[in-house]
């Protein structure tokens, strides 16, 4: 795979404009376009339906999280509207990611198209160890943590999870090389880390074992957003080789 097909670019904007703007200079550039809670609150469907107009590929990462039936019908919803990767939290538990699993499965069916991917969220990105204790009140290591949550995915047929670079080598020892790690938390040498805690370069995090990375401002905010992405793509190349 073209190490390009490999990046996800974050569309956090806030107006379709905007999203489209990015979307229509970087289409032919990377793998896909990332549609988070910021865009997706803003646009609603449109945004989806805009980055597939102009041929893009959507990860919509809305981190469903609510009761079993409930996202069952959200996951059926973003299967409909054509998305090829989506989110769901694995904080919701075995019962949740299980219909959230059959649900996607069982609308792709219908539709008579491929079943996007469908992955799991484990530990966010802005949180580091003491966040975790002293916050959200889960005692486990953070590594153990994520862990446990891959596993979980895993065990409920999930084909993979997003997960900080720092973890990829626990995930891959734990679950295979066939599960699917998504990085966010990837920052080019020199950017700015904003909100991000445990992060790594673009080669450093396909180094460790990530099948797909997540950035958002070291492209978006660019003064050449193409640029900045053919960089990023040229750097994962040399690593790959």
């Amino acid at each position: 795979m073209p190490a390009k097909e490999k990046i996800i670019v974050a569309l956090d904007v806030p107006d379709l404009s905007a999203g489209e703007r990015l979307v229509k200079s970087l289409a032919t550039h990377v793998g896909f376009f990332k549609v988070g809670l910021e865009f997706y609150s803003a646009a609603g469907p449109a945004a989806i339906a805009m980055v597939k107009q102009h041929g893009g590929k959507v990860f919509a990462d809305l981190k469903l999280h609510d009761i079993p039936n409930t996202v069952a019908g959200a996951a059926r919803a973003l299967v409909r509207q054509g998305v090829d990767i989506l989110d769901v939290h694995a904080a919701g538990g075995r019962a949740m990611l299980t219909a959230a699993a059959g649900a996607v499965r069982e609308e792709a069916a219908k539709a008579g198209c491929r079943a996007p991917l469908l992955l799991a969220i484990t530990v966010l990105t802005s949180l580091d160890g003491a966040a975790l204790r002293s916050e959200v009140g889960i005692e486990r290591e953070l590594e153990e943590q994520v862990v446990h949550w891959a596993r979980l995915a895993q065990d409920c047929g999930l084909d993979g999870v997003v997960a900080s670079p720092r973890e990829i080598k626990a995930i891959r020892k734990a679950c295979g090389s066939d599960f699917i790690i998504v990085t966010p938390g990837v920052r080019p040498a020199g950017a700015a880390l904003g909100d991000q805690r445990r992060v790594m370069t673009p080669a450093e995090a396909l180094a460790e074992g990530s099948d797909y990375l997540v950035i958002g401002r070291p492209i978006t905010a660019s003064p050449d957003p193409v640029a900045a992405a053919r960089a990023i793509a040229a750097e994962m190349d040399l690593t790959s080789r």
